[in-house]
């Protein structure tokens, strides 16, 4: 789904804007490998991204794109996913068993994958280990991730099931954390992209945040953005007395947070969404309606920031027209002065820094590739991750055909 708005600035907020394409990228688990087909599609048809943002795995994906150690950031990016699946263990064999179909009213065959199952027992090395795993190296990331007070074998003391630092390991072979930073330095060049990520605080319940133009992003703010506590996976430091969760719990599509920290300049804006909104039945079984329970869970919950969007377009374009008048046609002789300055300060402060509009959005949705299941996010295994890629790669290119990107 494709919406372009009807482009009817004015002139002056013509000439203070430049138009950014963003990638925005969900949360998902797994589901994660959809986004680095999207993406190498975007490289193929030659699509310009001047900021990638995510939360939680969106967070990973965007922090390769932007920190990429080669010069083809989309290969580094499949290469990663498919380290990940190859780490994934095959322990536990896969199972056949008969589903009652409601539509045929019957039972038919049907295969369920042990992937999810092998992730949840014995972990996905490359990415996390469960606290159980006492046999495997712990990482070196561990630091930020395992307080002392969080290391305990009181089972009744645990606040987390599964150490996800080793997924820092991982990372430093694909990412140039220089490079991820090289926007702070405001250097013009076309190879640097604005990256943000996004946490919550485990305090205060606020968002965090994270800005490539105003933090030097390290490893342990990726891990914060991918810290999901109802799968069980722990808090991170990313600061002095400051804990980070899954920017999801807040938001899974950081729309609103790109907004906030770049008001100025006019968007485009791709969203990858790994949870679809809608679905052509409803659920005919227990295993359907947690797979759709999820994707409402974590679908895109920012059409109403889009709305408070455009409604603030609409407050800028009529302050614009006011401001013409009271410019050029208004006796301000009876107006005190300081009144003037004051007005014409307040009006160059909100017409140069803020009032980004969003020209259009894209939405790329994440199509099942197979039955659903409880644990369908957490299917690392290779054809699940190869196949994700390919069907992100291939709904891109054909949602493509009919969009031209300034």
């Amino acid at each position: 789904m494709s919406y372009q708005f009807k482009d009817d600035s004015h002139d002056r907020h013509k000439k203070s804007r430049s138009i950014e394409n963003v990638l925005v990228m969900q949360g998902g688990g797994s589901h994660g490998a959809f986004a680095c087909g999207v993406y190498k599609a975007l490289v193929k048809q030659n699509v310009r991204i001047d900021i990638v943002a995510g939360t939680s795995i969106g967070a990973v994906n965007a922090a390769i794109i932007v920190g990429s150690k080669s010069a083809h950031p989309e290969q580094d990016l499949e290469n990663f996913w498919l380290e990940i699946a190859e780490s994934n263990f095959q322990l536990i064999p896969d199972m056949f068993t008969y589903d009652w179909d409601v539509q045929t009213g019957s039972y038919i065959a049907k295969k369920i994958s042990s992937a999810s199952a092998n992730a949840a027992f014995f972990g996905i090395p490359k990415m996390f280990i469960p606290k159980w795993n006492w046999w495997s190296k712990r990482s070196k990331y561990s630091k930020y991730v395992l307080k002392k007070d969080q290391q305990t074998s009181d089972i009744r003391s645990w606040t987390y099931l599964y150490d996800h630092s080793p997924l820092g390991d991982t990372l430093e072979r694909y990412i140039d954390y220089k490079k991820l930073n090289l926007a702070a330095t405001k250097e013009v060049l076309p190879s640097v992209l604005r990256l943000i990520i996004t946490a919550v605080d485990v305090l205060t319940a606020k968002p965090l945040i994270f800005d490539n133009t105003q933090v030097e992003i390290k490893t342990q703010h990726i891990l914060a953005s991918t810290g999901y506590p109802i799968y069980g996976f722990p808090w991170v430091e990313v600061d002095e007395n400051v804990y980070g969760w899954d920017g999801s719990l807040l938001s899974s599509t950081p729309i609103r947070e790109v907004l906030f920290v770049s008001p100025r300049n006019d968007k485009n804006i791709i969203i990858v969404e790994n949870y679809p909104k809608k679905i052509d039945r409803l659920p005919s079984n227990m295993a359907e309606v947690a797979n759709r329970y999820k994707d409402i869970l974590f679908s895109d919950k920012d059409q109403y920031s889009i709305k408070m969007s455009k409604l603030l377009t609409r407050h800028i374009r009529l302050i614009e027209n006011l401001y013409d008048i009271f410019e050029n046609f208004a006796d301000k002789s009876h107006v005190d002065i300081d009144k003037i300055k004051s007005i014409e300060k307040e009006y160059k402060t909100l017409i140069e820094n803020y009032g980004a509009e969003i020209r259009s959005i894209t939405r790329i949705a994440r199509s099942e590739i197979e039955s659903p299941t409880i644990l369908k996010n957490a299917d690392f295994s290779v054809g699940t991750i190869k196949n994700l890629i390919e069907q992100g790669e291939k709904k891109t290119i054909e949602k493509l055909k009919d969009i031209d990107f300034e």
